[in-house]
């Protein structure tokens, strides 16, 4: 079954420990300019625009590393880590050498999609029979149908209850917050 949070890498786990510290406020609230302040803060204001982003779609949640970090976190924590792990198996097998398609097809098959799979994901018998049939002449889009299911379920269940999970976590108001933790340099010489 899950191999729960120690199936993460110890670098992934500190990361979304971070993020989720950091990033939790963040999504409460959209005004994020604050005048006069440095480089520094400057910089930590565009990482700060990073979990802003994720609100306006699944997508760019996915396109970031510290968002899809901080979500195959959460996944992990409501038990479902194999979706995303089977999305991102599906993006790592369309960019395959063909030669190797149908090895990685089979292991892919085997992993997330048979009714024996030790990570099984919700997938419906006639996805399930159409991913098999592809599998008999292997290509880049032998598991599309099956992505795309997958794909939409987290976009539809798992996404919006990792927003709302980051949405609730208590802070301070997001500008004095950074400010204390970030404060500006003194521009006097």
């Amino acid at each position: 079954m899950c191999r729960g949070l120690e199936s993460l890498p110890v670098t992934c786990l500190e990361r979304a420990k971070e993020l989720k510290a950091l990033f939790g406020s963040l999504l409460q609230k959209s005004d994020h300019s604050v005048s006069g302040q440095s480089k520094k803060f400057e910089k930590l204001r565009a990482n700060v625009e990073e979990p802003l982003n994720w609100k306006d779609s699944f997508e760019k949640l996915l396109s970031s590393q510290n968002g899809l970090c901080l979500f195959r976190a959460f996944l992990i924590s409501e038990f479902s880590e194999e979706n995303i792990s089977f999305y991102l198996a599906c993006e790592d097998y369309r960019s395959s050498k063909p030669s190797k398609m149908g090895g990685k097809a089979k292991k892919i098959f085997e992993e997330f999609i048979s009714s024996d799979a030790p990570r099984e994901v919700n997938l419906d018998h006639v996805t399930k029979a159409i991913t098999k049939d592809n599998l008999e002449h292997p290509s880049q889009s032998t598991f599309d149908l099956a992505q795309a299911k997958i794909y939409t379920l987290m976009e539809k269940d798992c996404y919006p209850r990792f927003l709302k999970y980051l949405s609730l976590q208590k802070g301070q108001d997001r500008a004095a917050d950074l400010i204390k933790t970030y404060p500006p340099v003194s521009r006097e010489v």
